[in-house]
């Protein structure tokens, strides 16, 4: 026999040998005091067991009620959730909405048949900033005043674009075709004015004055006042200068009357004192320019009646 077949025939023998072993310790007498160990939780722990279950069913019980409510409550839907409505061309929020941090948005515009209503207890400000982050303009509207800071304000024209008013550092401009003022005390200026042409409104009058000090009128090319169809007075308390440095002050009217003129007396050795009403006057020139009314006569009376010059 080879090599090969004594290596089976030991392997049946260690076989047989574990099997009477085996067979052996199992027809052993049992012992009558041994121990059982009983398999599963009992007890106290059974208890604690259920009462740990039943809490975590009542819990989300209670967790999926509140969900539901929330939902409910909330007004949750596919397209968002309460007044807010998630849709292709952005949010759309309808009703009064309140927004306690800032608000990032490119373009709030309301609906073409509802009003856009910013509101706040305290003030609305409006900011404009750069690509740096720095303020650049601000609208702000409060209680008391609406105030705008930025480096050109503007207020053009709903039609055609054209600009109505325009503030800067510089000037303000008013572009409309009538500045109406309407308030009773008027227009105040504290510097001077310039402007091509002043005229007053149809029927009313147009009144140029200065309570305390001098109004001066000047212009390179002249002054021209005009009332085409009413009267034009100047009146001052001290003084009226007419004065023309290179030219001449022309007077064009059909009747030129000067009132409150002095009117000068002929001595009592003159032949025309003994005329009992005097109606035609001369008039007189001081050497000071100043004028006065003499008894007209025959010849110049002016030299006559001179004293008036001497009081000037």
């Amino acid at each position: 026999m080879d090599r090969s077949t004594n290596l089976d025939i030991e392997e049946l023998k260690m076989t047989r040998e574990q099997y009477i072993l085996a067979t052996q310790h199992n027809n052993l007498p049992r012992t009558e005091n041994a121990q059982l160990y009983p398999v599963g939780i009992y007890g106290w722990r059974k208890r604690c067991l259920y009462f740990f279950v039943l809490l975590l069913l009542v819990t989300m019980i209670v967790n999926l009620a509140m969900t539901i409510w929330i939902l409910k409550v909330m007004n949750f839907t596919v397209d968002g959730m309460g007044n807010l409505r998630v849709t292709k061309k952005g949010i759309r929020l309808e009703g009064i909405s309140e927004f306690l941090l800032p608000l990032y948005v490119k373009e709030i515009h309301s609906r073409k048949d509802s009003p856009l209503i910013l509101q706040s207890d305290r003030n609305v400000t409006v900011n404009a900033r750069n690509h740096m982050g720095q303020l650049t303009g601000q609208l702000t509207v409060g209680a008391d005043a609406v105030e705008a800071q930025c480096k050109r304000f503007e207020v053009r024209a709903s039609e055609d674009g054209r600009v109505l008013f325009s503030a800067d550092e510089d000037e303000i401009t008013i572009g409309a075709e009538k500045l109406k003022v309407t308030g009773t005390e008027g227009a105040v200026f504290g510097h001077s004015v310039e402007t091509p042409h002043i005229r007053a409104e149809p029927s009313q009058d147009l009144r140029l004055e200065s309570p305390t000090r001098s109004l001066i009128m000047e212009a390179p090319r002249g002054v021209q006042v005009s009332a085409a169809a009413g009267d034009f007075k100047a009146t001052c308390r001290k003084e009226l200068h007419l004065q023309s440095t290179e030219g001449e002050i022309f007077l064009n009217a059909k009747t030129i009357r000067l009132g409150n003129l002095p009117t000068g007396s002929f001595p009592s050795s003159s032949p025309s004192s003994s005329s009992s009403r005097q109606t035609v006057y001369e008039l007189c020139v001081c050497p000071n320019g100043k004028l006065y009314l003499s008894p007209a006569g025959v010849g110049s009376t002016c030299q006559s009646s001179s004293n008036i010059c001497l009081w000037s």
